[in-house]
Order: C-alpha cells, then structure tokens, then sequence
C-alpha cells in the first residue's frame, strides 16, 4: 500500500503544466543575459573546429526536435499530465542548455566576427524557444500564434548549418551586409534628391485626399507641414557633397569586401575583426547622415554628423596597416570632407 501510495503522492505535489510552462519560460529568459555577455570557456584542449560545428548542427536538431513535441502535445486536449509535462520541459531546458554550452567552447582566437554571429544564432534559438513556451501556456491548444512561435524556433535552427565556417567568410558576410545597407541609403537618398521631393510624394498624397475635408484644419498630425517638407536651395547646396560621402562609402566597402576576399587569410583573424570593427561604423554613420538631411535641415546636425562620425571613421580607415586596406582610398572623400573642415 505504501509503495503504491508514493508515485501518486509525487504526482499531486508537481504544478499543473501551464504553470510548468511559466517557469519553463522564465528559465530561459533567465539564460539569455548570460549569452549576450558570456566568455569562451578556457580550456588546455586544443580547438576542433570539426567537431565544434558537429556538435552545434546536432544540438540545433535537438532544440528543434524539443521545440516540435512541446508544440504538437500542447495544441491539442487534453493537455499533458503534470509528471509527462515535466519530462518535456526537461528536454526542452536540457538541449537549449546543450546549445549554448557549445556556444562557450567557440575560443576566442578562432575570431570575434564569427564567434557574434554564433552567438546571434543562439540567441535567437534561446529567445525563440521562450517565446514559443510563453505563447503555449498563454493560448494553448491549436492557435495560429502556436504556429508563427514554432515555426521561428525552426527557421532559427535551421540557420546554424549556414553559418560561416571561418572568421574570414564571417568577415565576408558581415561586410556584404553592410554594403548592401549603404546601397539601399544611397538610391533612397538619390531617389529623393532627383525628384526633389524628399518625402516621395507622401505629404501631397495626404494633402490631396483631405483637402475637401481638412481644408481649414491645421497641419495633419505626425506629417511635416508643406514648409518643412521641401528642401531650400541652400539645403540642396549642402546635399551635393553629402551624397558624394555616402557613394563614396558605398564604393569603399565594395573594395574593402573585394580586397578581403582576394588577399585576406583565414588565419588573419585579428586583421579581419579589426576589418570589420570599422567597417561596422560606416553603415550607421550613413544612417544618421541621411536622416540629417531630410527636411527640415538642420546645418550645424549635418556637419556635426560628418565630423564627429564620418572624418574619425576614414582617418581611423586609413591608418589600417594592411596595403589592401590602403588601396581602398577613395579621393572623393578626401575632397568632401575637407570642404566640410572648411565650412564651405
């Protein structure tokens, strides 16, 4: 009697499974922070690179394994008993803790441009495995949020195969995205410079639909009014060299990607991250200059942007000491940079 009493009695202490879940979801939120700032794990084994990307496709297929029971048994009555939601929450809490271990024995040396792209995929599986429990025990049974949950935990998964396998061809790609930021700011900005309509044609578009009824009304809430919405011919001035900034940019990167795929040296990690460090500021410096320029523009924010950001990034450029590096310089941008030193 008293054995048969005991397995019962563990049964009634454990929580009901949507309250399983809750905690499930908190464990792993709680192991996120730890990701985004956790080091390399030292060890005196030497690094099998073979192995560690081995190792990282099967515990994805494990996280994605974990993630399917968990979604298939919870979208559908009757729910699972509390002892069985135990075990899948354990299976679940096991593989994303098995992913990010292996995430920890990425050294260091092996590159700081691949290790944040490893680290950006297991973020991404840990914080979609969370929201997909969070979204079971909130709406469980068969939800369309069950669905978009799960399917980016395995969309999330199903990246790490195609992660670079090296610290160049994660240079590689990070600089490829890069210039595709810069070219898709540069036709906006050319776009709009062309058709002398920096809002391509928006606010006319609102104007014309409210004119029979707001005619009289002050400006529509959250759109320029039409003295703001239009460039002056002093801002066009001012325009001119900053479009030569950003073309200038655009063509840089090319090279630089170029001239990283044909001379750079799987073997050159700390060359390639510092490569890519300054690199990185030149999509953001971009940005912000573009978004300087619509009206209505400020003069001082545009030059200040172009010293402050610009300058310090091409000065920082150039003094890389690799020759390829050197080879990227682009007189243009020497050019327009001086004349905003100048003022003029």
């Amino acid at each position: 009697m008293a054995s048969a009493a005991a397995p019962a009695a563990t049964d009634s202490t454990l929580p009901p499974p949507l309250e399983q879940l809750r905690h499930l979801a908190g464990e792993l939120r709680f192991l996120l922070p730890g990701v985004r700032v956790g080091e390399a794990r030292e060890t005196t084994k030497e690094f099998d690179r073979e192995t560690f990307w081995r190792r990282l496709r099967e515990a994805a297929m494990a996280v994605s394994r974990a993630a399917t029971t968990l979604t298939e048994v919870f979208s559908r009555l009757p729910l699972p008993s509390p002892q069985e939601t135990q075990k899948f929450s354990e299976q679940v809490h096991a593989s994303i803790k098995a992913i990010i271990a292996v995430y920890y024995s990425l050294p260091k040396d092996q590159g700081i441009t691949l290790r944040k792209l490893v680290r950006s995929a297991t973020l991404d599986i840990v914080d979609g495995m969370a929201q997909l429990v969070e979204v079971l025990y909130i709406t469980p049974t068969q939800s369309p949020e069950n669905l978009i949950s799960y399917n980016s935990v395995w969309e999330a998964c199903q990246q790490v195969p195609r992660i670079p396998r090296d610290n160049k061809a994660a240079a590689l790609l990070v600089l490829t995205k890069s210039v595709d930021l810069v070219k898709d700011a540069h036709e906006e900005m050319e776009q709009a410079v062309e058709e002398c309509d920096p809002y391509y044609g928006l606010l006319s578009d609102i104007e014309e639909d409210n004119s029979d009824s707001h005619g009289d009304e002050e400006d529509i809430l959250g759109c320029p009014s039409n003295r703001d919405s239009y460039w002056s011919e002093e801002d066009q001035e001012l325009i001119i060299p900053c479009l030569a900034l950003v073309r200038a940019s655009k063509a840089c990167l090319k090279k630089i990607r170029l001239s990283v795929a044909e001379n750079g040296k799987k073997d050159q990690v700390a060359q390639l991250d510092d490569i890519v460090d300054i690199s990185d500021e030149i999509s953001p410096s971009v940005d912000d200059l573009a978004l300087s320029i619509y009206p209505p523009v400020c003069h001082p924010t545009v030059r200040i942007n172009i010293h402050q950001k610009y300058i310090y990034t091409w000065n920082n450029s150039y003094r890389t000491p690799t020759e390829c590096w050197q080879k990227t310089s682009d007189p243009k941008v020497c050019k327009t940079c001086i004349r905003f030193k100048e003022g003029t």
